[in-house]
């Protein structure tokens, strides 16, 4: 792979980590020393309508799938980044070939080639 590719993946990558950071910090909490983040449970005051209350259960069910969802593609890009540092990044993990560039473009935390990716 060309070094401007793998730049550029690399830029790629660091902004898409940035986004879901931001993403997740709006509605979710880190939790201290670890990769792991927490959505916010509204916080009751007793005074709320029992239709209140529904509302704001349902937000959180939605809250907590967004965040789980956020938080596995923010493993799949810093185990993207650890590929570049290491110097493995479109190698894929099954047959040790290399990605497709136009695979990596789709997807620049991708793991697998075409043919294992199926």
């Amino acid at each position: 792979m060309r070094k401007e590719d793998l730049e550029n993946f690399k830029k790629q990558l660091e902004k898409e980590k940035k986004n879901i950071i931001e993403q997740l910090n709006s509605f979710a909490r880190k939790e201290p020393g670890r990769e792991n983040w927490s959505a916010k449970f509204p916080e009751f005051d007793g005074s709320s309508a029992r239709e209140e209350e529904v509302d704001e259960v349902e937000e959180y069910t939605t809250l907590l799938s967004l965040e789980i969802s956020l938080e596995r593609k923010l493993k799949e890009i810093n185990s993207a980044l650890e590929r570049i540092e290491k110097g493995i990044f479109g190698i894929c993990e099954k047959c040790k070939r290399e990605i497709e560039i136009e695979r990596l473009k789709a997807n620049p935390a991708e793991r697998y080639c075409k043919n294992c990716g199926k």
